[in-house]
């Protein structure tokens, strides 16, 4: 019996290192890839500098929540974060690295507050990540700045957008990250499903009452690409506060704080704006675990956290090929 056990590990083996071996990368981003496939995908959270990239490198999850809203900006320790990542490389789909979506530390409050912080934007972009969620992402004005900053002034023209903002130089260290020369990468650069052929991911936090009332404008700013309803602060915003508990926030989408997520007024919150991405046809970030993570993905979350086991079964519900 146990000559046949080890035989059978070996096998189990052999064909799941055939099919790691027979996947072929058709994008960057991972995390724009499996979507583009119809298939959820899952992130985990991330910090630090090189040696945080090399742990992180073979993570389970398909991209990498980078933390900056309430963490030190520090853009030095994420451009080694990102060259940690390359060292400790590829990911068993074959991808270079992880995807990267930053958390920014700016807030979508209204337009001149985006406007004025476009520079957080362009030093985010410049280290190569592969994608930004804003915070509080009140009005669709800001979300379109978000968009406009994000893109290159050559970009194909979209109604309602302006030119993009960024500028030449800011390429450099990005292309060398993504393993592309920089003329490929300054047409890859560019926000998805918008272009499709681009590579960059960005998300909107609708976490708070304000941003709520304009989620439906704000989902279908062209160039967004996914959304949350951020029941951390969500909680708060509609007076639901717990002054004994930790109030952790997640990365998004899973209980509110101090226990207020099965609030009506919570639920309702949720539904607005999962029903928002829905009808502007972008991915809705909730978190996720071993036990709900089917029904969810039948509800129409595309974005998940919740740790490997709750992405492990949700690949073998939705049938996923790519490897992680």
């Amino acid at each position: 019996m146990k000559r046949i056990t080890v035989v059978a590990c070996l096998l189990a083996f052999v064909c799941a290192s055939s099919v790691e071996a027979q996947y072929k990368p058709k994008r960057i981003n991972k995390a724009v890839e499996l979507l583009e496939q119809g298939q959820p995908i899952y992130y985990t959270a991330g910090r630090g500098g090189f040696d945080e990239g090399v742990k992180m490198a073979q993570t389970y999850a398909d991209y990498i929540n980078y933390e900056l809203e309430h963490g030190a900006f520090d853009m030095t320790a994420l451009r080694q974060f990102m060259l940690g990542l390359i060292k400790g490389g590829p990911t068993k789909s074959g991808h270079r690295t992880p995807g990267v979506i930053v958390t920014l530390p700016v807030t979508g409050l209204d337009e001149i507050t985006m406007r004025t912080n476009v520079w957080v934007i362009q030093q985010v972009l410049a280290t190569g990540v592969h994608g930004i969620l804003l915070c509080h992402a009140r009005v669709p004005e800001a979300a379109r700045v978000l968009v406009e900053a994000t893109r290159y002034p050559f970009a194909p023209k979209a109604a309602g957008l302006a030119e993009g903002l960024r500028g030449s130089g800011s390429q450099g260290f990005a292309a060398q990250v993504w393993g592309i020369p920089a003329g490929e990468y300054l047409r890859k650069a560019d926000v998805w499903p918008l272009n499709p052929d681009g590579e960059i991911l960005l998300g909107l936090k609708i976490e708070d009452r304000h941003a709520l009332a304009n989620s439906e404008k704000s989902t279908k700013v062209p160039g967004i690409g996914f959304a949350e309803w951020g029941p951390g602060d969500m909680a708060w915003s509609l007076g639901i506060v717990n002054f004994g508990s930790a109030g952790k926030k997640g990365g998004g989408g899973g209980g509110g704080a101090g226990g207020g997520r099965m609030a009506p007024e919570m639920l309702k919150a949720r539904a607005r704006v999962l029903a928002a991405c829905k009808a502007a046809k972008i991915a809705f970030l909730n978190s996720v675990n071993e036990n709900d993570v089917e029904e969810m993905i039948k509800e129409g979350v595309m974005v998940g956290s919740g740790g490997q086991a709750a992405a492990d079964k949700g690949r073998k519900f939705s049938k996923r090929e790519m490897p992680w």
